[in-house]
């Protein structure tokens, strides 16, 4: 009798709230919440109240959507851009050249030391790599040295990170290197002829006798003859062109949204890859072999199969030579690394060894007696500045497209980690344009395509830095090295060059060792670091990147289509919910299944959603409403039988047990859709669908946890009828809400029973 009573209050409570919020004033839509808490809702107003057992009451409203008039929008934007004033002239150059603004704000006494001292220590780090990185650019090191000079120049005016170091990156002048060479081999030249004449004249300009084979290039109508080197640096200054082209396009239209593309797996295995190519291509003159420069897909495979075949031709004084730099250059890394809070500034290990193997390779005469290839001539001073070609451009348009994609994103996250650590802001898009204009500008002085790297920001910043004041210092001793040491360069062996790069990749083939942790973080994670490592070292690494990008979107795609789906119990004597098969001590609600799918709920996964769905429940309603049917034709055959026999009647109950309805052990299912973020027009039809089919056996199908996307896309899909006046008993607010809700339904029908 109390229970009935009290039930009888429950439902009048609940009425007066309905009616209330249902008036034509109002005009609200109801939402029930559990007993007498009500939530209403209107179209654009959407309202919510609240009644707990001791009266009170409140309202949350929805807010009101104000339509977007795009076209209003656009005009003023347009409007605001081409409109020109003096103040927003100088806005935007001071904008487009950051430089102008904090650099009359520049504390001389508080920085000048550190930048001096970190410009220093980067300079001379920069002149080795430099020189080394051209083998990898397949290029002559005078070219390195003028990257290096024009992108800290260029950076220092346009770039909006203080620390990162812009100039030759290992992986950049890979990518480089591979397009060339694929070109020089169109083009008719050899790959292997290493010889290189000296120039004493300092002129790059008559290089045709480089190679015996010429090449015919249209220079504003007249035929000028372009030996090997000529066409080498031709091809690599179009590409680096229309990869800054790209990067400024990028910029204008906003297109760094690009880079989220690349996750941490991806850009992580594409290095390693790469790395284990960089590496690959080096080993012949570690040990001094010649062997054809492989080219395409698998070169990582072909290199290694010519080394072993010409292992027996290797050079005794390169093998020794790359055997000493190699554990000096280790050691003091190991060193540098574990003593690094001791030292000021590193070790410019580097610079000692290449001075120290260019005086034993000149005094010991190791070219001429032992054979040992060396780097050659480098003139000094400037080359005059040359037009890119713009027929060379068209045959490299696409491999500069994966090449402004990374060496952006390099730059970018690189940019991003400084300003981080340091407290400061960087403009992504600026960043862009910079890097962009660090390529096109350059690309007219003979230059090659930049990044900023990893290795030198990291030193940049232990060594005191603290604007890009340090940046112009390590261009000053680079220019000192173009006008006037280039020259002493002449006997250093490029195996000592090989193994400066080797060693530059230790972070990179470092990575291996954090595979155990990786895979034990995140094994899909882990999978595609794997991926894009095999795929950039064994096909291309152009092809490495597109792979790991695509395979990582399906990675993606693949756990939105299969996620994981649970049936969920209660904790003990609260109001929460959790996943049944993870805990113990859950309690299962009596009557009551509650299904949770982590996941949108769109069309790509909404056969997994009811295949999950019917799995777990135990219950197809389709296959049980058909078995029902099928029930009830042939009782109503049985029925009409006039000859009741003993036989068949036995023959009869037997049919009727094989077709007699399963025994259903739940009334109300419970769809948690907090983990449903949004659903699309076969999402709604799919809940649409299961409300009938589980109402024609009659089981009430409840939404709990919808966020305000998914409720407008229920309401817009028509899953609450035209007038939405059934939203109260179909949509809660939480998993608990529900659950009262079904079981005060089941209470008022005892009663009534």
């Amino acid at each position: 009798m109390q229970i009935e009573q009290c039930l009888t209050e429950d439902f009048h409570s609940f009425q007066r709230a309905k009616t209330e919020l249902n008036t034509p004033d109002k005009k609200l839509h109801s939402l029930h919440i559990a007993g007498a808490h009500t939530r209403t809702m209107e179209s654009p107003l959407e309202a919510t109240r609240i009644e707990n057992g001791t009266s009170s009451c409140f309202l949350m409203e929805r807010k009101t959507r104000v339509k977007t008039n795009w076209r209003k929008v656009i005009q003023a934007k347009l409007r605001k851009s081409c409109s020109c004033t003096p103040k927003k002239l100088k806005n935007f150059l001071m904008d487009f050249l950051p430089v102008l603004r904090w650099l009359p704000k520049y504390q001389c006494k508080e920085y000048i030391w550190g930048d001096m001292m970190s410009g220093l220590v980067i300079g001379i780090i920069l002149v080795p790599q430099a020189i080394a990185y051209s083998l990898l650019a397949g290029l002559k090191p005078i070219y390195s040295l003028y990257t290096s000079f024009f992108a800290n120049i260029i950076y220092f005016l346009m770039g909006t990170s203080r620390h990162v170091s812009v100039g030759i990156f290992s992986l950049i002048s890979l990518m480089v290197g591979q397009v060339v060479d694929r070109e020089l081999l169109l083009a008719g030249f050899d790959l292997n002829d290493d010889t290189s004449p000296p120039m004493g004249d300092g002129s790059l300009q008559n290089d045709s006798h480089s190679n015996t084979t010429a090449f015919n290039l249209t220079i504003a109508g007249m035929n000028a003859e372009c030996g090997k080197e000529c066409y080498a640096i031709s091809i690599a200054t179009a590409l680096t062109f229309v990869a800054g082209v790209y990067q400024v396009l990028m910029g204008i239209f906003r297109l760094g949204f690009v880079s989220m593309y690349l996750s941490e797996s991806v850009l992580d295995g594409f290095a390693t890859g790469a790395s284990l190519t960089i590496l690959t291509a080096q080993v012949k003159y570690l040990i001094g072999i010649k062997i054809p420069r492989s080219q395409g897909h698998g070169m990582l495979v072909i290199t290694w199969i010519n080394v072993f075949r010409n292992i027996s031709q290797a050079n005794l004084c390169d093998v020794i030579t790359s055997a000493i730099c190699i554990v000096v250059l280790v050691t003091a890394k190991e060193l540098g690394d574990r003593y690094k809070h001791k030292l000021k500034f590193p070790l410019p290990t580097e610079l000692i060894v290449i001075v120290v193997a260019t005086l034993v390779s000149h005094y010991g005469k190791l070219n001429e007696v032992y054979a040992s290839s060396v780097s050659g001539a480098i003139p000094t001073g400037f080359i005059a500045p040359k037009v890119p070609r713009f027929n060379l451009m068209l045959r490299v348009a696409v491999d500069a497209l994966p090449l402004a994609i990374v060496s952006f994103v390099f730059t970018v996250s690189l940019s991003a980690m400084c300003a981080k650590k340091y407290a400061y802001t960087i403009r992504a898009n600026q960043e862009m344009f910079a890097v962009g204009f660090c390529n096109i500008i350059p690309s007219f002085f003979h230059s090659f395509a930049t990044s900023a790297a990893l290795a030198k920001t990291l030193v940049k910043t232990s060594t005191g830095c603290q604007t890009q004041v340090s940046g112009v210092i390590s261009a000053m001793v680079v220019l000192l090295v173009l006008l006037f040491l280039a020259p002493l360069f002449y006997s250093l062996q490029k195996c000592v060059l090989a193994c400066i790069i080797i060693v530059s990749l230790r972070g990179a083939l470092k990575k291996f060792q954090d595979v155990p942790a990786r895979y034990h973080a995140n094994k899909m994670d882990t999978l595609v670091w794997v991926i894009t490592m095999f795929a950039s070292a064994l096909i291309s690494t152009e092809i490495g990147l597109l792979v790991g990008i695509v395979f990582s979107m399906l990675c993606i795609i693949v756990r939105t289509q299969r996620p994981r789906t649970t049936l969920l119990g209660q904790i003990q004597d609260t109001g929460f919910y959790e996943d049944d098969s993870e805990y113990e001590n859950l309690t299962s609600v009596p009557k009551v299944k509650i299904f949770r799918f982590e996941a949108p709920l769109y069309y790509a996964n909404r056969n997994y959603f009811l295949k999950s769905l019917y799995k777990l429940t135990d219950l197809d309603p389709n296959l049980e409403a058909a078995r029902r049917k099928k029930y009830k034709k042939k009782e109503k055959q049985s029925l009409k039988k006039e000859d009741h026999t003993i036989a068949n009647g036995l023959g009869s109950g037997e049919t009727t047990q094989q077709l007699v309805p399963k025994q259903i052990d739940f009334q109300v299912l419970v769809v948690d859709c907090s983990s449903i973020s949004f659903l699309d027009t076969t999402g709604v039809n799919t809940l649409k669908e299961i409300l009938k089919d589980y109402k024609d056996l009659n089981i009430s199908v409840l939404l709990a946890c919808c966020n305000p996307s998914v409720i407008d896309s229920l309401k817009r899909g028509g899953y609450f009828g035209e007038d939405l006046g059934s939203m109260q008993e179909m949509l809660f607010y939480s998993i608990h809400n529900a659950v009262q809700f079904a079981k005060d339904q089941k209470l008022q029908a005892d009663c009534s029973v």
